[in-house]
């Protein structure tokens, strides 16, 4: 990843924060804030999907208006927010990952910073897991446990809403389940909505990728009969839902490329968990 890359994600970052303060939320800069003699409770790492991608900027506009909601004392790094690295590291440029990785941990070091929300099992991943060698350790929660944890403590409630009695199946995410063994928070999430989960017969620990991790999300398909993400879509739509839920940005565009690869669009919705909540309270 060149310097120009670089320089144009940290300009989507920018563009994102300014498109969600348009919206009267407030998007506190982690670097405003030290200026002021502020320190907030946790950092809200975007991601370069949440900045870049238009269909991951709506669930970085949902998360945030949650955050909104319930006051929570966060900030965003903005511009000093650069990619994790883990496209690079997983596609086999470890020079790339450990320049962009260090830059991001001496930037998060320099502000102190504990404590992160990610709403990508990548960013979570490799923040949490990867970052510790380089000496970034910090407490990192995936949105959906963050989430969980809001519900169980009673400060975020979900019941009833747009989604009652509506037929969800979760799709679970490679880096957040068999990675990370996170399986049960974004469940919880989705019945506290009063939701019907419906599970698949591949789910949890035997779930199958969407296709799109370990790179290869930016590669040209390789020889075969079906693609991974047309696979699993079969798999997901076999039980019937009116929402197919999701945690991840990478499993968010493979599956909604299945479900209109399958003509079902109008009948099943593709939405990341943060959505469900920010829908379900008319955020």
């Amino acid at each position: 990843m060149g310097k120009n890359k670089i320089n144009q994600l940290s300009l989507s970052h920018h563009f994102i924060i300014n498109q969600i303060k348009t919206m009267q939320y407030k998007v506190p800069v982690m670097s405003d804030l030290v200026a002021e003699g502020k320190t907030p409770d946790v950092i809200f790492w975007v991601g370069c999907a949440g900045s870049f991608d238009q269909r991951a900027q709506r669930v970085t506009i949902a998360f945030t208006k949650i955050l909104n909601q319930l006051n929570i004392n966060f900030a965003v790094l903005g511009t000093e927010e650069a990619c994790t690295g883990d496209p690079a590291r997983r596609a086999g440029n470890e020079f790339v990952f450990q320049m962009l990785a260090q830059q991001n941990i001496a930037t998060m070091n320099t502000y102190g910073v504990k404590k992160i929300i990610t709403t990508c099992p990548h960013c979570f991943n490799t923040i949490k897991n990867e970052y510790p060698a380089l000496g970034g350790n910090y407490e990192v929660l995936h949105h959906s446990t963050y989430l969980q944890g809001l519900i169980n403590d009673g400060k975020l409630k979900v019941e009833g809403g747009a989604f009652k009695g509506k037929r969800i199946t979760y799709h679970d995410s490679c880096y957040l389940g068999r990675a990370n063994e996170i399986y049960e928070a974004p469940r919880s999430v989705i019945e506290a909505l009063d939701a019907d989960l419906i599970e698949i017969n591949k789910c949890r620990t035997t779930g199958l990728c969407c296709g799109a991790g370990g790179g290869q999300m930016f590669k040209e398909d390789e020889p075969g009969n079906k693609r991974i993400n047309v696979e699993r879509t079969e798999q997901l739509i076999e039980v019937y839902p009116d929402v197919i839920a999701v945690a991840c940005p990478f499993c968010n565009t493979m599956i909604t490329d299945g479900v209109k690869g399958e003509n079902k669009q109008d009948d099943v919705k593709v939405l990341d968990i943060a959505e469900l909540v920010a829908q379900a309270n008319s955020y």
